[in-house]
């Protein structure tokens, strides 16, 4: 059995916060906003894990509400969503995921970004992808008021071979 999720977020930039994408962080005079570290891409890839097994949100497993997820690594967060799939009896398949942020220019932090998601989830190479684009100046992630992120993910029942 199959079974495919889509996930999206979006935080505010802001001055004074750490800017961290896939677990990496990026050397910027702005950082998102947000109850933890607001990953928005690894934020995106829990809900895309989440919404294919019909688990809900990372808004329920996580809330903002709560105080033990202030501030808290995003990626303590994936490695505990992960947990849930391998409880449901499924596998990662794949992960394709994009940033959509004007800037920083996010090329030189992919590399570590996918290893730092394929080691989380404890998954061979070649099994996640991450893309970063811009919005021409279009939008709030145009105007630098935001980034967010979309993913989508693919699990399989039982193990991979």
């Amino acid at each position: 059995m199959i079974r495919i999720g889509t996930g999206y977020d979006v935080h505010r930039l802001v001055k004074d916060r750490a800017l961290v994408l896939g677990g990496v962080k990026i050397k910027h005079d702005l950082g998102l906003l947000g109850h933890s570290d607001a990953d928005v891409l690894v934020h995106a890839i829990m809900d895309a894990l989440l919404g294919a097994l019909a688990l809900g949100d990372i808004g329920g497993h996580f809330p903002d509400t709560d105080p033990k997820y202030k501030n808290c690594d995003s990626m303590l967060l994936l490695k505990a969503v992960a947990k849930l799939v391998g409880d449901q009896g499924y596998v990662i398949n794949n992960i394709d995921s994009t940033i959509i942020a004007q800037a920083p220019k996010l090329k030189a932090y992919i590399n570590q970004m996918v290893s730092n998601i394929e080691n989380c989830l404890e998954l061979s190479p070649g099994r996640v992808s991450i893309k970063a684009t811009t919005e021409e100046g279009l939008g709030f992630s145009g105007r630098e008021e935001g980034i967010a992120a979309n993913a989508v993910v693919s699990l399989l029942k039982g193990a991979l071979k």
